[in-house]
Parts: structure tokens; C-alpha cells; sequence
């Protein structure tokens, strides 16, 4: 019996001419074509995988890009921002950190180290909760050591500061000492900050500010940042109470200085001396 008696469905409509004739089986050769799109639409879909993850990847290196570049302007301008409190102020009021080669945290009071700037408000405590809180590292994106006294040592660094732009300023000529020669200065109206001791006594200080005063009403700025041991080192003696310098630069950066300090000696309170003995 032939295929087309067995099943009479087989068999192909009729044709004009013809007889009808028994259907072909389906041969192998003609799933070939169906399994090759089947493959192509995979490749496909894998290319557009491809295509999505290599366009995610350049969004986040861009997005990557863009932070880098909004650090390095704020690099650049006169402005930073505390790491911990999020508070903005003039970059000579704040402490610069950098990361070691190391892997340690380095203060960088001049701001001069290569390498990304991590700032911190000049206060003591804020420096400890940022140790605590791993702020440096965090902000490297990288584990860090930090010291135990960093504090200290930052507190040290800024005296040894101040007491070279000190010595700066006298060998420019732009400082005197001693009660008499500051009371010249100021009546001459040549005082644009008054140094003083801050273990010195309050009378002699309280008679130079009234004099600044009486001369320009307005008085001189005045600071207190060392004791008097520390404040003699710049002109060579054992002790300096009281100190007067020209308006200027140098100036302007021994208040900052002393503005620094403070956070971390309230009063002038230091705690060690420039060479780090007690």
C-alpha cells in the first residue's frame, strides 16, 4: 500500500494536467535555514548585550570623569570643604591632608604635595572624629593608617610655621620686639599685627592696645598663638612678650597661622614646643 492510499490527506491537490501525487517527506536540509536564524537572532542579542554593558561602562567612567573633574576645581579654587562637617571656608583657615606613598595620612600644611588634597576645619576634635570615622579613607577610596597623635604632630608643625615666617619677617625688617620698640612701631603707625605672648601679662598688652587705639581708633590686630619661650626663638632670645609686625603678606600669613593653631591650643595653650619636646 502506498503512502498516498494509506492516508489519503497526503495526497496533493489536484492539478490541472496532472494526477494527483503523494506529498515528500520533510527532508533534514530544510530545518537548516530555520536553526541558522535561530543562531543569528542569539549573535544578535548577545551583540546588543555587549553593546548596553559597554555603554553602561562609559556612562560610569564618565560619571567617574565628571567627579574627578568637580574635585580638581574645587582644587583650585579659594575655598575648601571639611571632609566631616561639610563646612566651606578660605584654604589658609584649613588643614590639607594627603595620602603617603606609605599608605599613611600626611598633614600638608603648605598645600604643596602632589597627590589629591583631603581637607579638614583646623580643630583638634574634628581631626579625631575624622580618624575615628575613617574619613580618610573613605575619601581615598583607599585603606589608610592614620596616626595616633596626628593631632599633635599637626599642632607641631604649625608652631615650627610660625616661628619661621616670624624669622622671615625679621630678616625683612618687617618685625620688632620688645615692649618699647612695639610701642614705637605703634605710635608711628607702623604696626599691622601685634604678636603676643601668651603666657605674657595682661598689663603690658592692655597698654599697647590702648596706644594702638588711641592712635588709630580702630587698634591693631592682635594674636596670641605661642608662650613667650617659643616666641624668642625668632629673634634669638630666651623669651619675647611682646612683638610687632609691618602690614604686609607675611603678616597676613602669621595670622593665619595663628588662626590655625588655635583650634588645636586654644589661648595659646601649646602643648609641645617646635621640636616636639614637652
Amino acid at each position: 500500500m502506498t503512502l498516498a492510499e494509506a492516508d489519503p490527506s497526503a495526497r496533493e491537490p489536484d492539478v490541472p494536467g496532472g494526477d494527483a501525487r503523494p506529498r515528500a517527506p520533510a527532508r533534514q536540509d530544510d530545518a537548516k535555514p530555520a536553526a541558522q536564524g535561530q543562531q543569528k537572532r542569539r549573535k544578535t542579542h548577545r551583540k546588543g548585550g555587549a553593546r548596553a554593558e559597554a555603554a553602561a561602562g562609559a556612562a560610569g567612567i564618565a560619571a567617574a570623569d565628571t567627579d574627578t573633574a568637580e574635585t580638581e576645581a574645587e582644587e583650585q579654587g579659594p575655598t575648601r570643604t571639611c571632609l566631616l562637617t561639610r563646612a566651606r571656608g578660605p584654604k589658609e583657615r584649613m588643614i590639607r591632608f594627603v595620602a603617603g606613598p606609605d599608605g599613611a595620612v600626611h598633614p600638608d600644611l603648605a598645600a604643596r604635595l602632589p597627590g589629591r588634597g583631603m581637607w579638614l576645619s583646623a580643630r583638634a576634635d574634628v581631626l579625631d572624629k575624622a580618624a575615628a570615622r575613617r574619613v580618610f579613607s573613605r575619601a581615598a577610596r583607599a585603606e589608610l593608617a592614620v596616626p595616633a597623635d596626628l593631632s599633635r604632630r599637626v599642632a607641631e608643625g604649625l608652631v615650627r610655621r610660625l616661628i619661621d615666617l616670624i624669622a622671615l619677617a625679621r630678616r625683612a625688617g618687617q618685625a620688632v620686639f620688645g615692649f618699647e620698640a612695639v610701642r614705637e612701631w605703634i605710635a608711628a603707625g607702623r604696626a599691622g599685627l601685634l604678636v603676643e605672648a601668651a603666657d605674657g601679662a595682661a598689663e603690658g598688652r592692655a597698654k599697647l592696645l590702648a596706644a594702638a587705639h588711641a592712635v588709630s581708633g580702630a587698634g591693631v590686630p592682635v594674636v596670641a598663638p605661642l608662650p613667650a619661650a617659643l616666641l624668642g626663638r625668632p629673634f634669638g632670645r630666651e623669651h619675647v612678650v611682646h612683638v610687632a609686625l609691618a602690614p604686609g603678606r607675611l603678616a597676613g600669613q602669621i595670622a593665619a597661622e595663628a588662626a590655625r593653631l588655635e583650634g588645636f591650643a586654644p589661648g595659646g595653650g601649646i602643648v609641645a614646643s617646635a621640636d616636639g619636646t614637652e
